[in-house]
């Protein structure tokens, strides 16, 4: 009878500074980290001067743009940049603006005069239209909007003069990190499998059946109320689960692996109970 025998080995030690440069080469710190003891850089976000090191103050992913480092951190709120995809939720209707909650450090600003009219008129706004803003849009209703500007103080500007943007219909919402979506050409998505998703770039998702077809003479603001079948219901909730999942082993969301969860959770038995 054969056996097999292996002699013990001596395993080196690994040492700090492999570990250092290996997080180096990932570009991760942690608060506490020096950064660079080089004088020649300028101190971005996310850092601060430690006896002429530079160290990071949050954890997160180290950013050069020449001679400046920041560090972007890892759960954050919602930084915007324009040409954003967002949605966000009406708290407040002001003179000739909403004030829409979009995830970020202040509440952003849709102006009466970045949204469509009903039937798409292109006109001057008038106060008719400042005294009938509660007929497009009032608190509490979910939209769909891009970031038109970025305002002195860090609140957005946002604008829905296109018909994909507008207010939202029957759907379920999703709140992820908005570090975890990730950046694409479109957000805006019909999946094969029955359901549409937008993927906002400030961390909420909209799920919602797929339209049939979209009443252009709206203008954005038409919602459809008519019942959702149990089978769109059933694929949905089960979007949503996979989104969560997603969302706690921190994958990045985008259509294609959002689509091969969903064909991986078909395995599982669903227990979806209509009330």
């Amino acid at each position: 009878m054969a056996v097999e025998m292996r002699l013990p080995a001596v395993h080196k030690p690994i040492s700090l500074a492999a570990s250092q440069s290996n997080r180096d080469d990932k570009h991760l710190v942690v608060p506490g980290d020096v950064i660079t003891s080089d004088t020649g850089f300028m101190r971005g976000h996310g850092t601060y001067m430690d006896e002429d090191r530079l160290t990071a103050s949050v954890a997160g992913e180290v950013e050069r743009v020449n001679k400046l480092i920041c560090v972007r951190p890892l759960k954050t709120r919602y930084n915007g940049e324009v040409g954003d995809v967002v949605i966000g939720r009406i708290t407040e209707v002001q003179q000739k603006r909403w004030k829409v909650e979009t995830n970020s450090r202040l509440d952003s600003v849709l102006l009466l005069s970045s949204v469509n009219l009903p039937g798409g008129e292109l006109r001057r706004r008038s106060a008719q239209d400042e005294l009938a803003m509660r007929d497009y849009l009032q608190e509490g209703d979910l939209i769909s909007a891009e970031v038109q500007s970025i305002f002195s103080d860090g609140a957005l500007s946002l604008h829905t003069r296109s018909l994909k943007y507008g207010k939202l219909g029957q759907g379920v919402l999703v709140l992820v990190s908005p570090s975890i979506v990730k950046r694409q050409k479109t957000h805006f998505h019909n999946l094969p499998c029955g359901a549409s998703i937008i993927l906002g770039n400030n961390g909420y998702v909209w799920l919602y059946p797929t339209p049939g077809h979209q009443d252009e003479e709206a203008g954005g603001y038409y919602t459809s109320m008519e019942p959702v079948s149990l089978s769109d219901r059933e694929v949905i909730s089960r979007l949503r689960n996979c989104l969560l999942a997603l969302a706690a082993h921190k994958v990045l969301l985008y259509d294609t692996s959002v689509l091969y969860c969903y064909e991986a959770s078909l395995t599982f038995a669903s227990h979806f109970v209509s009330l």
